[in-house]
């Protein structure tokens, strides 16, 4: 048994001080039913905690370090961008240089504003295609997340569908009263949510490849119907791609399905591992935005040099290195061909799902193209293979419904480990 003495030491300072002890609420491990770890550094695909335990990382910070913790190549000029100011108040070059990166990267994108995170992405599209539009109602689909703000709290995936929220406290009615919720994949019931209320509609916002109730691949017939619907009734289509921008393709989701939409968010991978957001889209959209609109939208560290400088660098490099997509899912094809082995073998309850680069495991058999379907998950017994291959040097994400986070760090050796001490577990499991 791994000694977490400190980490535990840690937990309960925290608890004093820090609502529920952390952060974040997946950060508590409550749905695995433990104390959570505490980092003290990592490297590459490995993380190291304050009690000198080490663990492969398949977290990699829910998806930002795609080339692994602390890459040196974004290290060796940190300093010297730090030692330049690390916030100015008024523009620098590298947030010029970031949106022309991002335009010239995303098919449609035509114009790009900075923020701080993902949840002020998604909140500040909104808010710009209603403005652009003038009308009120939005449509999201259950089990799909776009950050915690008020109006998206609604049937939102990760950690709401993970605790058995369907919403939240401290929302208004009247704050969701005009989020119309949808079924994913659900062809019918979109064209008929769009024939009741279209000419309402201001927006649509969708993950294109779902990565907050698990990894659930969007139908094609579906993301096709969906801009059809959208151009016929004038309504702005707007990609959630913080997950999968720059994970699954330079070009993000958009680039593999060949749907265009009117507006993208992005964050996580454009920062490098420091706090980012960023929301564009067509030209005369982002021109609802002031200083050139009515639409506000503001942020005092919005852009700053140090995360611009480290996003860039990711940027770039992924850029000019296209063999890294090939590289990535040849990792999570490797992954996927080891556990539907394993779970042929013996099998086990599980399903082992894969979109590209972008793996995930269900404790649950049978179809998962949907919110339903994926919430019938047995999330007990995933709170044992999670803690079982922790104690073997394994971090998993502490949620059933989120996926496996691959990089560049993670080696041969790392996915045999995972896929050896999957079986063992699972053996453990299933087979007494």
């Amino acid at each position: 048994m791994k000694n977490y003495n400190r980490s535990n030491q840690l937990f309960e300072r925290a608890q004093k001080v820090i609502p529920g002890g952390v952060n974040s609420p997946v950060r508590a491990f409550r749905s695995v039913g433990r104390a959570p770890i505490f980092i003290e550094s990592a490297k590459a695909a490995t993380l190291t905690d304050v009690d000198e335990n080490t663990y492969i990382d398949f977290i990699g910070s829910w998806g930002p370090m795609i080339l692994g913790h602390s890459p040196s190549f974004v290290d060796q000029n940190l300093l010297s961008v730090i030692q330049k100011g690390m916030s100015y108040g008024v523009p620098s070059p590298f947030e010029v240089e970031m949106a022309e990166c991002l335009v010239d990267a995303y098919q449609g994108l035509e114009m790009v504003r900075m923020v701080n995170s993902g949840t002020e992405a998604t909140m500040s599209a909104i808010r710009a295609a209603r403005g652009y539009t003038r009308r009120t109602k939005i449509v999201k689909f259950e089990g799909c997340y776009h950050g915690h703000s008020d109006a998206l709290l609604v049937k939102s995936g990760s950690g709401t569908l993970t605790y058995g929220v369907p919403t939240s406290l401290g929302v208004p009615a009247d704050t969701v009263k005009d989020t119309l919720v949808a079924v994913y994949n659900d062809v019918t019931g979109i064209e008929q949510l769009f024939k009741s209320n279209g000419n309402e509609i201001a927006c649509v916002i969708l993950e294109p490849i779902a990565g907050n109730m698990g990894v659930v691949p969007v139908k094609d017939e579906f993301v096709k119907t969906l801009r059809k619907l959208c151009d016929m009734y004038g309504v702005v289509l707007i990609f959630d791609e913080v997950i999968t921008g720059f994970r699954l393709a330079y070009g993000g989701a958009a680039s593999l399905l060949n749907v265009t939409p009117d507006m993208v968010c992005f964050g996580k991978i454009i920062g490098g591992g420091l706090p980012v957001g960023a929301y564009g889209g067509k030209k005369e959209i982002m021109s609802v935005i002031s200083p050139l609109g009515g639409v506000y939208q503001a942020g005092t560290l919005s852009g700053n040099p140090i995360a611009m400088y480290c996003g860039l660098e990711v940027l770039k490099t992924l850029r000019e290195n296209p063999e890294i997509y090939t590289s990535l899912e040849e990792k999570a094809a490797y992954l996927e061909s080891g556990m539907n082995r394993i779970i042929e073998e013996y099998q086990f309850p599980v399903t082992f799902v894969r979109y590209k680069s972008m793996p995930c495991l269900f404790f649950k058999t049978g179809s998962l193209s949907s919110y339903d379907e994926v919430k019938g998950c047995d999330t007990d017994a995933y709170a044992t293979y999670f803690k079982a291959m922790l104690e073997r040097g394994i971090l998993l994400p502490p949620a059933q419904f989120e996926g496996l986070f691959l990089s560049t760090a993670h080696t041969t050796e790392d996915l045999e480990a995972y896929l050896t001490a999957s079986e063992a577990v699972l053996k453990e499991m299933y087979l007494k």
